[in-house]
Formats: structure tokens, sequence, C-alpha cells
């Protein structure tokens, strides 16, 4: 023991060397990477005062919390804290409308049509062996790096993204399900109250580990990466949060009945009204998945607030960059559609939002359209650390300063091979692999009812959003063999 002890004092030039000790003296894995992080390189030394940065995803998220005005009503008091304390994002929207792309291309900086990566069956380091990690670039630059929960798709998780990466406990479910009578929709299309504590569910431990994290000391800079899982299906959470909201005040979304009539026929195949919105309808359960989605967002923020209050209460507080969003955004009957999956509105905006000190003014609000592509390059730029090229997004870090600076640039987000939507701050503009389109004026139709697309006094709106369409369409990256 006394050597492991004194192995870890140890000045060294040469993390290998370092690690190669390590591993003599049968050190566990994150000892060996809590060695090598605590003894920087000489290319990473005297970089300790960069800011730390605490990584904050949730799952599946729309717009349904009180800052963003999704959903009047819903609960979300930490989000609302968190947001006030920076810049919150109000036009922010996914590359991909699919966990697996749209994380793959948050981390790697890769638009889905550079990759192949289209959706979450295909592997995407495969795709893109060559490509340097956001991570992987915190950790080459002297950061320690920790992670747990859902950074990337979960089953294609890279622990060589990470020095430590915490292992995320599942959360119970009930013995007979689905407790929502749906059987059409695949095991996870259930939702339901569920009688544990809090403590039992897989993102209130994981919210414990990160306050742990954040109670020890740290000789260097940290980058701490935190994905929770919820709200993604299913909605099974402890029921006092389905008490926060009486099935008898749910509002459901507005819906058009006949709203898929004037869109091509592959956007409607992507509503397929016919499965889950129809399941829904006939087993009377849209109050109840309204209210399961509501309940599900007020846990996760209930476990963000245990976060953030062990921030508030370490010495990290004035020196660390926060920086939340989601993969995407949720259908809830929305166009006749459930789920994600789609080029729509509700399933590509989400929440974003940046708390940089120093920088970014408390409680502003950008309404400029921004990219989740656009985060790598914003937090090398914000911790001061080398430019990458081949970077396909955009630092945000002069609408961090200003946010009504000019910005014009739209949103390009891409579900499956030559389909893509073009977002601007008033139009949104959709092309199909088939050449159909779609185009929705958010001026005069936030609801996205009335298709433009065919009437000759808009042919000049979609030339000029037409130019952001990417000139790469890359054929499919190979699925995942079982």
């Amino acid at each position: 023991m006394f050597f492991k002890s004194q192995l870890l004092k140890l000045p060294q030039s040469s993390a290998a060397l370092l690690m190669a000790a390590c591993v003599i003296f049968g050190f566990s894995s994150e000892q060996t990477a809590q060695a090598a992080a605590d003894s920087p390189s000489k290319s990473t030394a005297g970089k300790t005062n960069r800011p730390n940065v605490l990584f904050i995803a949730i799952d599946d998220l729309n717009d349904w919390i009180e800052d963003l005005g999704g959903y009047p009503g819903v609960k979300t008091p930490n989000l609302n804290r968190l947001a006030r304390r920076g810049v919150l994002f109000t036009h922010s929207y996914c590359s991909a409308p699919a966990c697996n792309p749209s994380r793959a291309s948050l981390m790697t900086g890769i638009r889905p049509s550079t990759s192949g990566v289209y959706h979450n069956g295909q592997p995407w380091r495969p795709a893109m062996p060559n490509a340097v990690t956001l991570t992987q670039h915190f950790m080459a630059n002297g950061y320690r790096v920790a992670g747990g929960g859902k950074i990337f798709h979960m089953s294609l998780n890279e622990p060589e993204s990470f020095h430590y990466y915490h292992p995320y406990q599942p959360s119970p479910v009930p013995e007979v399900r689905p407790l929502n009578g749906i059987t059409t929709g695949g095991q996870q299309f259930d939702w339901g109250p569920i009688d544990v504590p809090d403590e039992a569910m897989g993102d209130w431990k994981l919210a414990q580990w990160g306050c742990n994290y954040l109670r020890q000391k740290h000789n260097q800079s940290f980058f701490l990466a935190v994905g929770f899982i919820k709200p993604h299906l299913p909605w099974y959470v402890p029921r006092k949060y389905f008490d926060l909201y009486p099935l008898s005040k749910i509002r459901l979304p507005a819906v058009k009945e006949d709203d898929l009539d004037d869109i091509p026929e592959i956007g409607q195949k992507i509503a397929n009204p016919q499965r889950d919105h129809k399941a829904v309808l006939e087993t009377n359960n849209w109050e109840k998945a309204v209210q399961a989605y509501l309940a599900t967002i007020s846990f996760v923020d209930a476990c963000l607030g245990k976060l953030l209050d062990a921030l508030d209460q370490s010495p990290y507080a004035n020196n660390t960059i926060v920086i939340l969003w989601s993969d995407h955004g949720w259908h809830l009957g929305e166009k006749l559609h459930w789920r994600k999956f789609a080029l729509w509105e509700e399933a590509t905006r989400m929440p974003f939002m940046i708390v940089a000190p120093g920088l970014a003014k408390p409680n502003s609000r950008c309404q400029r359209t921004v990219s989740l592509l656009d985060i790598y390059p914003t937090m090398i730029e914000l911790c001061g650390l080398p430019l990458k090229k081949n970077l396909e997004g955009k630092s945000l870090v002069p609408l961090l300063k200003h946010p009504n600076a000019p910005w014009d640039r739209p949103v390009v987000t891409t579900h499956g091979r030559n389909n893509h939507a073009v977002r601007s701050e008033r139009w949104r503009y959709i092309r199909y692999q088939d050449g159909s389109e779609e185009l929705y004026d958010h001026k005069n139709d936030p609801m996205e009812w009335t298709n433009l697309a065919d009437k000759s006094r808009f042919a000049s709106i979609k030339k000029k959003l037409a130019k952001w369409l990417p000139e790469t369409n890359a054929p499919d990256a190979p699925h995942q063999t079982r």
C-alpha cells in the first residue's frame, strides 16, 4: 500500500509510464485513470485554472418546461432555476430526431448526413473511426472527464471517451405490464405511477453519484457528464409526481383531425396515425399519457435540483460552466404522431441552456435558431481549448455575450438519408428523399397545420432555405448485428 500511495503522488511527465506502473501494482481502472489524470503531461501542465464543466443531458424532453411554455401548468422549478442563471436558447433544434444519431453528432461535431449515422441501430464509431469526441478533446487537454447515465446512446456508449464512466442502475418496473393496456406499441410504450421512493429510481441514484463527485476535492479542471434517462419511455415514476397533475385538469395538445391531408405520403407514413395514435384513443389513454409525461418531467426536474444543490454547495460553484440539453423533442399526438422520429417542430425542438459565469448574463433568452451541433465548438471556445477542424457546428459564444446578435444560420435536422428539415426563425422547410416538400410559417402557423409548399408565392422562400440542405448525403452506416 505504501508503494501505491506514493505512486499516486509522484510527478510524472509521461501518463503512459504512470499507467503502466499502476497496472503492475494492481490498481483498479478508476484508480489508474485518476492517477493519469492527476499527473498531466507537458502539453497539459499548468492548465488547471480552466473552468470546470457540468454537462447535463435529459432524454426525450420537449418544450414542456415552464420557461419554454410548451405546456401551461408544468412544474419544472429547477429547470427554470438553471435557465435563469444564464442563457436559455428558445429555438434550439437537434441534428436528428433519434437518440443515437443526435448524440453521436453532438459528441463528434459531425452531421448525420456526413457520417451516415441516421438511426438508432447504426453504431457510430465504425462510421467515424477517426473522430475525436468532445470529451476526448477535453481529456487530451488536461481535463479529468467522468460520465454517467446516458450521454451516448446507451448500447453504443464509448468508455474510451471518459476517464471513468459510472454504471447506470435501472429503475424498478411494475410486475404486471402494460399498465396502460396498450399492447401494440412495444413494451416501452407504457405509463403509470409506481409506489417506490425517489431513492429507488435510476436517475435519482445517478444524481447522487453526481453530487458525490461535486463534493470531492479535484486538483484539476473537470468535465462531469450526467445523462438522465427520463422522460424517456416507459413513464414509470413515483406516484407523488402523478399527483401533481390531476387527470381532471389535463389539457390535451391542440390537434387538427385532417392535419395530414396536405402533406406528402412519406410524411404520412412517418406520422403513422393508425398505430400509436389510434391505440391511445381506443384505450382512452390520451389524458393519462399527458399526465404521465408531465409527471416524468417533474421527476427528472427534482433529480436536476439535487445536482444543482450539490454544485451550489461546492467550492466549484463560481468556476463551473453548466450546459443542459435534450437530444430531441417528443410528440404526444400533435400531427397525429407519437414519439420522436419525425421532422416536425415537436420532434426536433428541445430545451438547451448554458450558464457561463462571467460571460453570459443571467436571465437571458436567445431566440436565434441554434443546433446541438454548436455545442462542441462552443464548449472548446469557452474553456480555451485548441480549435478543431471539421466541426460542422458554430460556436455560440457571440450569442452568449449578446443574445440578440445577428445570426443568419438556420438549423438542419436529418431523419434518414436525404430527408431534411431546415428551420429558420420563421420558417420550417422539409424536403424528403423523393423530392416532396412541406413548408410552414411559424409566425402565423405555430402548430404547422398548413403546408404551404405547393403555393407558388413561397417559391423564393423555399429556394432560400434549400441552400442550407446538406450537399453530402452519405450512404447508411452498417446496422448492428445481433
